[in-house]
């Protein structure tokens, strides 16, 4: 009897401990047949961004490309393929998703990875789920054939919204997700998280945004929620002190990618690149900058723990991007602890200690949880050993 109270103990001081964190990993939903990709001319084979994936090379001796998933290159609208995707998270201490949401044209993009796949699993209430509206133009970015010079940044879809569009996308996200029981809120209030506030005030300026976001307050609560909890994507100290910022109730911040606050520093090419060591030192000074920033402007600002950073799968095969060296899941994982503290440190109630990740499956952009052909699930056993996991359903 003794042996077995000294075991249940030491399950429930787990559970306990992976409670205490809420692990938020991003999705980039674009692992599947969306129909519009045919309006911008890129993945015509029916796999969405694996494409990109499959046809990448390597741009130079030693570099790891084309990246090769462990699991295939799977369909992510398929419910039956999110559902062990779900078991993998949930099981290795992975408890949320942030969704990547997009509008453009006065209709949704790449929704069916969220609405069939994710939604449609039928061990979707083991997990939360939020949306990150990313609201940024669309240009070639996503384009293996354009380069640079080719003109890969000019515009072909502005995320611009009109008032009609912020009237049918805030009605949407009511109705498809906040109502939903394992939409993620904190004090009970939906989380949104915007990915570029500094383009939602500019695009018609801050009385209009602020018009806007009260709109949303309104239906939000009239919808029968005490409110929204607003969370921006930033990795800049500056823009967290702008005062039209402040003007429009923002609660809380975090960023994408650690790359967010270190892409002058990875881009100057006068200097060596970063190990990920040096990445994750400069990521740390970021969130001290970026909490004390967000602090003074009444925001909370959760930390980010990032992955990796190698975008050559983009471009074509004559450019090559600079990338973060040595990325592993040992220093993953000594990272993590690291970010970990840092929550500890920075984060008191009545917030939780949400810690984002990047990411759950950004494979274009080398920053992913899922599992590979070199690391096995090295990744996803080190979000473990830091932050627990559901032990009672594994």
């Amino acid at each position: 009897m003794k042996l077995m109270a000294i075991a249940v103990a030491a399950l429930c001081a787990r559970m306990a401990s992976a409670a205490a964190y809420d692990v938020a990993a991003y999705v980039w939903p674009a692992y599947q047949p969306e129909p519009r990709w045919a309006e911008l001319g890129i993945f015509n084979k029916g796999i969405g961004e694996w494409q990109n994936v499959k046809e990448a090379v390597p741009k130079w001796e030693g570099h790891r490309q084309p990246l090769v998933p462990l699991w295939g290159y799977e369909n992510d609208a398929d419910p039956k393929v999110m559902e062990r995707k779900i078991d993998a998270a949930v099981s290795h201490g992975v408890n949320v998703f942030i969704y990547d949401w997009y509008w453009y044209g006065g209709r949704p993009f790449l929704e069916d990875a969220l609405n069939k796949g994710f939604l449609g699993a039928s061990n979707n209430g083991r997990m939360k789920f939020y949306i990150m509206w990313a609201n940024h133009d669309v240009n070639s970015y996503w384009n293996n054939k354009v380069g640079t010079k080719d003109g890969k940044y000019n515009v072909i879809w502005p995320a611009k919204v009109t008032d009609d569009d912020w009237q049918q996308i805030v009605d949407r996200w009511i109705a498809q997700y906040f109502k939903r029981t394992n939409y993620y809120k904190i004090g009970g209030k939906p989380v949104l998280s915007i990915y570029d506030v500094k383009s939602f005030i500019d695009w018609d300026g801050l009385d209009k945004a602020k018009e806007r976001v009260a709109s949303l307050r309104e239906r939000v609560k009239a919808a029968g929620f005490p409110g929204i909890h607003l969370q921006i994507i930033c990795g800049s100290r500056d823009l967290l002190m702008r005062k039209d910022l402040a003007a429009l109730g923002i609660d809380s911040a975090t960023c994408y990618c650690w790359i967010d606050g270190t892409h002058k520093r990875l881009g100057d090419r006068s200097q060596p690149e970063l190990t990920y060591s040096e990445w994750g030192e400069l990521a740390l000074k970021m969130h001290d900058d970026c909490r004390s920033a967000a602090k003074s402007s009444g925001m909370v600002y959760f930390p980010n723990v990032s992955i990796g950073w190698d975008n050559n799968a983009r471009y074509p095969a004559r450019e090559s991007k600079r990338v973060i060296r040595n990325s592993n899941p040992a220093d993953f994982e000594r990272y993590s602890r690291r970010i970990k503290a840092w929550a500890d440190a920075n984060i008191a109630a009545p917030f939780p200690k949400l810690i984002t990740v990047n990411s759950w499956n950004e494979w274009t952009e080398g920053s992913y949880l899922e599992p590979d052909a070199q690391f096995g699930f090295g990744y996803l056993k080190a979000v473990r050993k830091v932050f627990g996991a559901d032990e009672a359903k594994h």
